[in-house]
């Protein structure tokens, strides 16, 4: 394991490589409650390998090795070299041992550390079967890494995996496959049952391939995701009722009122900024809530604001101009769950173009 929420005397194992059993030779334990899910089957390590597209001239980051069964399938592949970040210290003593005196042991470095807090080297190619509960922070650290590199092939548990994947109007479309997809494109390679496994999980793996597009969209995240949480907010919801709630009409017109005063507001460029590493990193320190969110809407106490509600004739008005760009583009009676990419961007672009802001 390479990285996670780890408390004080937690000692994460890699989950990718190791041996068959639940005990490193020596006698230490694996702990499945820190992820240390061993793969056993020699099969599916050299599936993974093959449908990575390895590249002689490839730099190989590998997150949480464990023992070092991938480790050793991705050096003897004929990279350049394999850079192995990982945690649990017991684990490190054990790859330093395993490739003591293995003839290509050159192209191997390790480094003790938490993945999540480290900062990453260059590389072209992501491998990884990496302990679960990390899944969000270090898909998205993936993604705000420069230089971009080439695609990522990451284990994820089976249910966050089809989340990444899920398209428009599945049940599994949420706010992390709207993201993700943004900035990458995403597909399934194959799914693991959890008997692939030493201890095995409660729940089934699947094998995701991340490619980071090149470029990424010329959007500001701050405003693609503050726009995306209020469609998600509850996604069966219309757009014309989420728009009109009480918060979220505050919370707009106070935008607007501050890109006014700032002289902003008729800037044609403004939201429409090229986006950061910085920007999209942003996104790791808030999507822990996304990895497993139910297809279930969330009951809330917001009520839509009627004009009676409003505090004068300016709150009116300022209604019916949001009223007015969602029927100017036919979203108001559409849901946030059957948008697309092309749709949430054309939405934001409207919202942008009037002078609407979601950061």
């Amino acid at each position: 394991m390479a990285g996670g929420k780890i408390q004080k005397k937690r000692h994460g194992a890699g989950a990718a490589g190791g041996c068959c059993g639940a005990r490193l030779q020596g006698g230490i334990p694996f702990e499945k409650s820190k992820g240390q899910h061993i793969l056993r089957n020699p099969a599916l390590v050299d599936s993974i390998v093959a449908k990575a597209g390895l590249k002689p001239t490839d730099t190989v980051l590998e997150i949480g090795p464990g023992t070092g069964n991938l480790t050793k399938r991705l050096i003897e592949a004929g990279v350049k070299a394999v850079v192995a970040v990982e945690l649990d210290p017991r684990m490190v003593l054990e790859l330093n041992r395993r490739f003591q005196g293995h003839p290509l042991s050159s192209r191997l470095k390790v480094i003790q550390g938490d993945v999540l807090k480290c900062d990453l080297p260059y590389f072209d190619i992501c491998v990884a079967n990496i302990p679960y509960q990390i899944s969000s922070p270090l898909t998205f650290k993936l993604l705000s890494h420069r230089p971009i590199f080439r695609c990522a092939v990451i284990m994820f548990q089976h249910e966050f995996a089809m989340r990444l994947v899920a398209q428009s109007g599945d049940s599994l479309y949420c706010r992390l496959s709207v993201n993700v997809q943004l900035l990458s494109r995403v597909s399934h390679l194959l799914k693991v049952g959890r008997n692939n496994f030493r201890p095995p999980p409660k729940v089934d793996s699947s094998v995701v391939r991340i490619e980071p597009r090149k470029p990424l969209p010329p959007v500001s995240f701050k405003e693609w995701d503050g726009l995306v949480r209020i469609c998600f907010n509850r996604k069966n919801k219309t757009l014309g009722s989420l728009f009109k709630q009480k918060r979220v009409l505050e919370l707009l017109e106070k935008n607007y009122k501050t890109m006014q005063s700032l002289q902003l507001a008729q800037d044609a460029e403004m939201g429409v900024e090229k986006m950061s590493a910085d920007d999209v990193a942003l996104l790791a320190n808030m999507v822990e809530d996304l990895s497993m969110e139910t297809g279930d809407e969330k009951e809330d106490d917001e009520m839509e604001m009627d004009d009676a509600d409003m505090a004068g004739d300016g709150a009116a008005s300022f209604k019916e101009k949001i009223m007015g760009i969602l029927q100017q583009g036919d979203f108001a009676e559409k849901r946030g769950s059957k948008l697309s990419q092309v749709d949430f961007l054309y939405l934001l672009s409207l919202f942008n173009k009037a002078g609407i802001h979601f950061s």
